[in-house]
């Protein structure tokens, strides 16, 4: 009896609660999900590049008032599957800085060794930046390396300075600068206007390596309110070495939500492997998806694959 009494009690409160208009907003504020207010239109603010030299001691490449700086790991010879990976098939950390009114965004990609990961990941969480992402993006790399994502907003002087304690950070726990090492270079025989031809874009040569770089003019990426570009990190890339008969493809796709399933079905069908499936950002607008494949094989097998998963994604206004 007092079990009821309780229970219809519980259900009249609840029943005024809902018919309070001021609970009713209250409720509804409280489950909305919150909004970050910052929103920059491209060409609407200028980016401060030579403070960033200044303060980090990098020179790095400039791209539509966007500015990107590059630190090839030569130092770390990584092999996957008998091939070598130099910095043109992805081993280059970079941080790239995009304005917003007086203030930026920096976002970045840091490789690290199992060694690294630690003392440099307490140094971005030091620094106030954010950690978006951690994974691989090779299986059977020796050494094992990870990738880290970091995120920032902030003045161009502070982000500055933070990306380069995180730069120093890493040159401290290895014992020695990465870039300062010798460029390796690949062989490549593979016809390059052939593979042009199947994937439908021209890429650039590099040390052996030919790498494509397709951005998503389809899609309109926004993080904390402000646009993410192909320069940002925007885009599905893919780098090409070996020889006609044994060619190694390495690669980023992006994708929508609605991509995902397909793509992945896509190469795998192919022959090419799925080796990681993440997120880069956090606060994206809309949710983006990245995945990093790994395939040896006939250079025309390996690049009829890759179209395939092309098709999949961004179905017009492709362009490199």
């Amino acid at each position: 009896m007092k079990r009821n009494f309780i229970l219809a009690c519980s259900l009249v409160s609840y029943m005024a609660a809902c018919n309070d208009p001021e609970v009713q907003i209250k409720s509804a504020t409280s489950s909305a999900p919150k909004k970050d207010t910052i929103s920059c239109l491209p060409g609407s603010s200028k980016l401060d590049i030579q403070k960033i030299e200044q303060i980090t001691g990098m020179k790095g490449t400039a791209k539509n008032n966007e500015y990107k700086i590059t630190v090839p790991q030569h130092d770390l010879k990584v092999v996957v599957d008998g091939f070598k990976i130099i910095p043109p098939m992805g081993l280059g950390s970079w941080a790239a800085f995009t304005p917003c009114a007086d203030s930026a965004m920096v976002m970045g990609d840091i490789i690290v060794t199992e060694n690294d990961l630690k003392p440099v990941q307490q140094e971005v969480i030091r620094q106030g930046m954010m950690i978006s992402a951690i994974h691989n993006h090779f299986v059977r790399n020796h050494p094992n390396i990870l990738y880290m994502h970091i995120d920032g907003k902030g003045t161009v002087e502070k982000l500055s300075a933070n990306v380069k304690a995180i730069f120093d950070k890493v040159k401290e726990v290895r014992g020695k600068d990465p870039k300062e090492g010798k460029p390796d270079s690949v062989v490549n025989t593979i016809d390059i206007a052939k593979l042009d031809a199947v994937i439908g874009a021209k890429g650039e040569m590099s040390k052996g390596v030919y790498k494509y770089t397709i951005g998503r003019p389809d899609v309109q990426l926004q993080e904390h309110g402000i646009p993410v570009s192909t320069f940002l990190g925007f885009n599905t890339w893919a780098a090409w070495q070996g020889t006609p008969e044994k060619a190694a493809v390495c690669g980023d796709f992006t994708m929508l939500e609605n991509e995902v399933a397909p793509v992945i079905k896509a190469l795998v069908e192919n022959g090419i492997e799925v080796v990681a499936v993440h997120n880069h950002m956090v606060y994206e607008t809309p949710r983006i998806f990245f995945l990093h494949y790994w395939g040896v094989g006939p250079a025309d097998q390996l690049a009829k694959g890759l179209k395939a998963a092309l098709d999949q994604t961004g179905k017009k206004g492709m362009g490199h």
